[in-house]
């Protein structure tokens, strides 16, 4: 009897708790949760007890049981401490995401035998928040023009931040579209940070830097022995990006045949390890990328209709810098105090004629090239403005013609059978290689791309650099 009334007691103190507590047994079974568990996690207690305590659906416990090797946790294997706290998110009965404080501790009777362990969980849902408006404001009070990372005010730039706010309150795909060196990577990572998965994995994935071969083990990761050189267990992108955000960069780069088992993945949300046959489940919200024409592409027999569709559901488009000439100063502006920030240089703007050069210039390598080009002058100005002598040579003479009319006389023809979409590329990297001098290194960094992207873009394209550009 004093038993029952002293077990009433400790009960009743449980449930007067704000945290969460369960109590499990040594096999992982759920003895006793308290209220503020039920509450915190929207299940009854009758549905929890009785149960395996993986129904708490612990990111930080999922990724311990794939890391044991047929051990079910950590915390009772013996080769870790007794007690553990960790940051973690659990998935509530409804499907939405508790980030937590979890704090697990070993239970051991008088003589030292294992009783068990007792979990406690505290909501950091109200920390998130704070911590996520303390991020906002960050951004705003460093710059009045920055969103994001993003700088402009121009009409085509409110359109854009209006999207991603848009896009960030949901969980399906977004196709962002614009030339290279546009920030579209600076859009995705927005999506991320202003959305319900912030707390969760952010993986960025380049559809170009990876041979056809590689693809599947990058992307869906293999077990031990599946291929020649598979010597141990691989973790696939995809896995790692459970319960986040995952970026594909140049996603118009991706062959035909990688594409079906991309399409697989966002009709089935499940994949296969290669080597594995099964299946695991994978929640991630897929954010693409691509400077392409995928329309054109489609019509080409280049990209799948299906996985376009099931991709384009938030079209987003970046703008060149050419059509937001105005956002020019605040641009000017952000990447001179950043440099300021990063040296000793009293460098307080730029002339007035490298501004109107700046203005009459087309930017093939858009942001991208206008921050390479002032990091350039920045190095050669010693104090006050940056005047015209001292930025790259291409931007020292007479304003560029625009995109469209520009000379290629260095470089080989136009064949007959290039698309629209293929012209324009052609157009950026020709002229992204000629200011370049031929380096394809730096056209790359012009462009925003790797240098194999250019080096397979000039042999798709039939750009060949004739050794007057080289020299």
């Amino acid at each position: 009897m004093a038993h029952q009334e002293i077990g009433r007691h400790w009960r009743s103190i449980l449930d007067t708790l704000g945290d969460g507590v369960a109590i499990i047994d040594p096999g992982g079974e759920v003895l006793m949760v308290n209220q503020a568990m039920c509450r915190l996690t929207g299940y009854e207690a009758h549905e929890l007890v009785g149960r395996p305590c993986t129904v708490f659906n612990c990111d930080a416990c999922a990724r311990s049981r794939r890391s044991q090797r047929g051990g079910w946790c950590e915390l009772f294997s013996g080769e870790q401490p007794e007690n553990q706290e960790i940051s973690c998110r659990l998935i509530r009965k409804d499907g939405t995401y508790l980030p937590a404080l979890k704090v697990a501790a070993l239970l051991r009777d008088a003589d030292g035998e294992l009783l068990g362990a007792v979990e406690t969980v505290t909501d950091l849902t109200a920390i998130s928040r704070r911590d996520q408006r303390i991020n906002e404001l960050s951004h705003q009070l460093a710059d009045e023009e920055d969103f994001m990372g993003m700088v402009g005010q121009s009409p085509a730039m409110r359109r854009v931040y209006h999207l991603i706010e848009k896009a960030a309150q949901g969980h399906i795909p977004v196709l962002i579209h614009g030339e290279s060196g546009t920030g579209k990577e600076l859009v995705a990572r927005a999506i991320h940070d202003l959305g319900e998965r912030r707390e969760g994995p952010y993986v960025v994935f380049n559809c170009a830097a990876l041979s056809e071969s590689l693809f599947e083990s990058e992307l869906f990761g293999h077990v031990k022995g599946a291929f020649t050189g598979a010597h141990r267990h691989r973790v696939g992108r995809l896995e790692t990006a459970h319960g986040g955000d995952f970026f594909m960069d140049e996603i118009g780069e991706l062959p035909v045949s990688c594409q079906v088992k991309l399409l697989r993945v966002l009709e089935e949300k499940h994949i296969e390890r290669v080597g594995d046959q099964r299946g695991l489940f994978v929640d991630v919200r897929f954010i693409a990328a691509t400077n392409r024409d995928l329309g054109g592409m489609l019509r080409a027999g280049q990209f799948r209709e299906d996985l376009y569709f099931r991709l384009n559901v938030i079209p987003i488009h970046l703008p060149p810098l050419r059509e937001r000439r105005e956002d020019l100063p605040a641009l000017v502006e952000h990447f001179l105090a950043r440099l300021r920030r990063r040296t000793a240089k009293d460098i307080s703007g730029v002339s007035r004629q490298v501004m109107e050069r700046f203005t009459a210039y087309h930017w093939p390598g858009n942001v991208r090239e206008l921050r390479t080009a002032l990091e350039y002058a920045f190095v050669l100005a010693d104090h006050g403005l940056i005047e015209l002598e001292q930025l790259p040579p291409h931007l020292q003479g007479r304003a560029a013609p625009p995109a469209s009319a520009a000379p290629a006389p260095s470089f080989a023809p136009l064949r007959p059978s290039d698309s629209p979409e293929d012209e324009r590329q052609r157009r950026e990297l020709v002229e992204a290689l000629k200011a370049a001098g031929g380096n394809q290194s730096r056209a790359a960094k012009l462009l925003g791309v790797s240098r194999a992207t250019v080096y397979n873009r000039m042999n798709r394209l039939g750009v060949e650099l004739k050794k007057s550009v080289r020299d």
